[in-house]
């Protein structure tokens, strides 16, 4: 049998909100990185039932460089986001020596969904990310401030 060529496509796009404050940290060489979950939620009708169900998938992701510093500034816990980015795959081990994987979208654009403008209101803002980074250990966390919810958002749809 001829092998068959297949064109690879690393593609993610989603818009939800953070499950929980980003932790903001620094490589031994000194690159912002950020670490953050997503929560990403869909609604359904049962086929059984005929009910409308919500599921909710959470997405690890990471930020790194200078976008990485202003996630870490400008969001929070609640904060509604788009990132787009590609799916990377990491390995550990624990400390009772079980080899553990994981998938985490590797965010190379970011988009929060809120922030303060000049009058009070919201206002979208984009942030790009370089992430071809290879770089060492991650260090100690860094301060964050607090961005207001925005009310155009239907806050009763997500699951914290």
């Amino acid at each position: 049998m001829g092998h068959l060529k297949l064109h690879s496509l690393n593609d993610v796009k989603l818009v939800g909100r953070l499950t929980r404050d980003p932790e903001l940290r620094f490589t031994t060489q000194g690159t912002a990185v950020c670490h953050f979950r997503v929560a990403v939620g869909r609604k359904y009708k049962d086929r059984n039932s005929g009910e409308w169900k919500e599921e909710v998938a959470f997405v690890s992701c990471s930020v790194w460089r200078e976008a990485a510093e202003r996630c870490g500034q400008r969001l929070k816990k609640g904060s509604p986001v788009f990132i787009e980015g590609r799916l990377k795959s990491k390995e550990w081990q624990t400390k009772e020596g079980q080899k553990r994987t994981d998938l985490e979208v590797d965010v190379s654009r970011i988009q929060f969904l809120e922030s303060m403008g000049e009058e009070g209101e919201a206002e979208p803002v984009a942030e790009e990310s370089s992430t071809d980074v290879s770089e060492g250990p991650v260090a100690a966390a860094a301060p964050r401030a607090s961005v207001r919810k925005s009310e155009e958002l239907d806050e009763e749809k997500v699951p914290f």
